[in-house]
């Protein structure tokens, strides 16, 4: 039983696609002895503890939480169930995991931090394509 717990509404949702398409590749599909429990705290972050801690009484073998709030309430429920993440800030300074390089613990998972590594990717960007242009930009007149 897999876990999903996320801090905003249940529908439509591309992490609910993407991470069924996951499993899938893995060759895990749910409904062959696989069972996705969805909590969803519609943007009320204070009924994440509680959506947590129902889906370790639900015994799940691994909790996947999408962001950063959901991440922090799956780790204050749990030292033993695997949390696997993604989050858009920096794991270690929010003190979901001790290391980039090596988590320790029971959590782990996917930060894509935009604003600590952009310059970086934009230098990548430019070794990579080193003759790219920006487009032109046009402004449009104010209106009268």
């Amino acid at each position: 039983m897999i876990g999903f717990l996320h801090e905003g509404l249940p529908a439509p949702s591309h992490l609910t696609a993407a991470l069924g398409l996951g499993l899938a590749e893995a060759g895990v599909n749910e409904g062959r002895g696989v069972t996705i429990e969805n909590r969803w705290a519609e943007g009320q972050y204070d009924r994440l503890p509680a959506l947590a801690a129902d889906l370790i009484e639900h015994r799940v073998e691994v909790i996947a939480a999408a962001y950063l709030v959901a991440a922090r309430a799956a780790k204050a429920a749990t030292r033993t169930v695997p949390i696997v993440f993604v989050t858009g800030s920096d794991p270690v300074a929010a003190d979901l995991v001790s290391s980039l390089n090596r988590p320790t613990g029971n959590v782990t998972g996917v930060a894509f931090m935009f604003t600590r590594f952009g310059s970086k990717n934009l230098e990548i960007l430019q070794e990579l394509v080193p003759n790219a242009a920006l487009p032109s930009v046009t402004k449009t007149p104010p209106l009268p």
